[in-house]
């Protein structure tokens, strides 16, 4: 197969990406309830020479087949389609049609570049060998998220690569950002249940109380990471609500905290979650009151397979850089989480941070109401995935 043939033929089509864009940014749905989102997806691939596999998984994923002129590799691509529950403050003319609703994410973005580039595999797939899937994901913003489920169906089974990408607006468009190893950190919901005994202010002898079991345990959790982790490991863990309103001269009873954990190791989550339940025994003990810990393995750390990074970086400065890329370059991994990390700890692969700033003096970061990208990434997006896709493949 030509390269150049997919290049032009993706610059022929990027007007295309970009509306398929708009209207999936116009039409948003939340994780779970993407039918009409996961309707025109499949409506895209109707009458076109793939098998299309729908709601796989846990809701509305759905997995392309693509055959290539002879047996070869197997290779996955994959976008998220969810979208937000977030007022859109933008004032774009394809702003949110539903109110309350956004994709200030990008998985719009996410969704219209990968079906133009898998459009042109399909119109040139007897000049390639091997296999490409491609991965359209639910509901990737809720955990435990729509990754887990579709590795766990088994339609990936036979993949020996996976790749991905995410658009920021803090990056130039023409820039990509990778990390190899750890590359996006892991995430647990915590939520800690705290039943005392409630009572008058004026008696605390008679009661047990919630709030000071509570504020106990709110502060000792900051030294699980100062304390309890390896300086050199990378570990947060934030309590973000704290349930204890009632009034001033009536002890509380019950409460929840609510809290979150970051980490870039497996190990080190499992040893997070072991000492968040060990100062909740602790309370039990100490001020006598019964708690009930939740701690939700949403997304694992996001693991770049060095192999597949390297090879995909060496694709992108060998055939990207002066002519679709500016620079391609190695950083430092990144607290966010994402669930593409549930496919690299079966499947490796690797996955990328593409520039999309928008050409204006100020843009907004991710899932802010103003959030936009500049949509000439789009096509960046498109040839880059494409170029290493074609060396995976051995072309």
């Amino acid at each position: 197969m030509s390269r150049d043939k997919l290049m032009n033929l993706l610059e022929q089509k990027e007007a295309d990406m970009i509306a398929l864009r708009r209207h999936f940014h116009e039409n948003p749905e939340i994780s779970f309830e993407e039918k009409e989102t996961a309707d025109t997806i499949a409506a895209f691939y109707a009458g076109k020479d793939v098998e299309v596999k729908r709601n796989v998984g846990n809701g509305y994923g759905i997995v392309v087949t693509i055959q290539g002129n002879k047996p070869g590799r197997t290779i996955a691509l994959r976008a998220d389609f969810d979208a937000l529950p977030i007022k859109e403050e933008t004032n774009l003319p394809f702003a949110s049609k539903k109110p309350g609703v956004m994709h200030a994410c990008v998985h719009d973005g996410h969704t219209a570049y990968l079906m133009t580039l898998a459009d042109c595999f399909i119109e040139l797939k007897d000049e390639w060998a091997g296999t490409i899937k491609i991965v359209h994901q639910n509901a990737e913003e809720v955990g435990p998220g729509g990754a887990k489920s579709i590795v766990d169906s088994g339609e990936l089974d036979d993949v020996d690569e996976i790749y991905g990408i995410h658009f920021y607006p803090n990056i130039e468009v023409g820039h990509v950002e990778y990390a190899s190893g750890w590359a996006y950190a892991g995430c647990s919901e915590i939520s800690v249940k705290i039943q005392g005994k409630g009572g008058h202010g004026s008696m605390p002898h008679m009661s047990n109380d919630a709030i000071v079991a509570a504020s106990s345990f709110v502060m000792n959790l900051q030294t699980v990471v100062s304390r309890r982790i390896n300086p050199f490991d990378m570990a947060v863990v934030t309590i973000g609500s704290f349930e204890g309103e009632g009034v001033s001269n009536v002890i509380k009873d019950n409460l929840t905290l609510y809290g979150d954990a970051r980490y870039m190791d497996i190990e080190v989550g499992k040893k997070i979650e072991e000492e968040v339940r060990k100062l909740a025994r602790g309370l039990e003990e100490g001020y006598s009151v019964e708690t009930e810990v939740t701690f939700a393995w949403d997304y694992p750390p996001l693991y770049n397979h060095p192999e597949q990074t390297e090879a995909a970086a060496k694709v992108m400065n060998e055939r990207g850089v002066g002519t679709y890329l500016e620079n391609a370059s190695l950083t430092p991994a990144f607290n966010g989480a994402e669930d593409f990390g549930q496919y690299l700890l079966k499947i490796p692969g690797a996955f990328l941070n593409m520039g999309a700033k928008p050409e204006t003096d100020t843009y907004f970061m991710n899932h802010h109401p103003k959030f936009d990208i500049n949509e000439k990434a789009l096509l960046v997006a498109a040839k880059t995935v494409g170029d290493i896709t074609l060396s995976a493949l051995g072309k």
